[in-house]
């Protein structure tokens, strides 16, 4: 209300031109901001009738990741990606914002001066083919979107496949993923040890290549999701795989996992770490 004051004062109370003179003054305040670290936000996953999308949208504290404005921006921005297939973020910033006929860069500087921080829409995904379910964790902090290709309805398998990606964030999907490199590492690993180990070091180079061979067999289990043992115990013992098999024998159809993406919110992105201290003390220092 004091910004709309403001600007019909300065302009005279010229409506039209108070409102150009608020979009000015909003344009300056994005331009602003655009350089600041936005680090916090949301992950969010959209699903509708098969078809899924899943986005990770940058703002600068947690506090306003939680808000009904940047949440809502968040929500129109993966409707974006699941109407229009945009192959990038540029392209993405080309579509129409929904409810408007504006694009979606045209809307971000009135986006910024609304909800009041740097936003910055950093990566999506969407999968057409198959069926897809979303899953989203903490309120965004991470989001899964798992597609599979089954002939029956996958929601509750699905759901929890991309719960045991969200907890335990695999390296590889299956053991057929893990490359030549890793493997040759992970045996030079299990070997060292052995042979820095008395008990084990005077066995014969057959016996150390069997008892290898199973620390491999541990290290599928732990970093690949269809060998991971699945964590809701509760409902299945067993591997992730045998979980999806047993699970769409009992609805009387088959399922088959493809493919699934997962993103933690802010990751990989360096933070900027805060002195309150010194900010207060320089901020008493300026007001002498």
């Amino acid at each position: 209300l004091m910004d709309c004051k403001k600007a019909l004062t300065e302009c005279d109370g010229d409506m039209d031109k108070a409102v150009e003179y608020l979009r000015e003054k909003g344009l300056a305040k994005a331009a602003k901001k655009a350089g600041r670290i936005a680090a916090e936000g949301m992950s969010y996953a959209l699903v509708e009738n098969g078809v899924g999308a899943l986005v990770e949208v940058n703002c600068e504290t947690d506090f306003c990741a939680k808000s009904d404005l940047f949440v809502a921006f968040v929500k129109d921005i993966a409707k974006v990606v699941l109407d229009n297939d945009p192959t990038d973020v540029d392209a993405l910033m080309n579509c129409k914002y929904p409810g408007t006929e504006l694009t979606v860069s045209e809307t971000m500087p009135e986006k910024v001066m609304s909800i009041g921080e740097n936003l910055q829409i950093r990566r999506f995904v969407r999968f057409a083919d198959n069926t897809s379910v979303g899953y989203v964790h903490a309120g965004g902090k991470i989001g899964v979107l798992v597609n599979l290709a089954a002939d029956v309805d996958v929601t509750e398998i699905g759901k929890n496949v991309a719960m045991q990606i969200a907890a335990l964030n695999p390296r590889f999907w299956d053991k057929s993923q893990v490359t030549e490199d890793v493997l040759a590492e992970e045996k030079k690993i299990a070997l060292a040890l052995m042979d820095s180990d008395p008990k084990m070091a005077a066995k014969p180079a057959q016996v150390k290549e069997k008892i290898v061979m199973g620390k491999m067999n541990k290290f599928y289990e732990e970093n690949c999701l269809l060998q991971m043992e699945f964590v809701r115990s509760d409902i299945f013992q067993g591997s992730v795989e045998k979980y999806v098999a047993d699970a769409a024998k009992k609805l009387g159809g088959s399922v088959k996992f493809v493919d699934a993406v997962r993103y933690q919110t802010g990751e990989g992105i360096e933070k900027k770490q805060e002195d309150f201290a010194a900010e207060v003390a320089a901020q008493m220092k300026a007001g002498k």
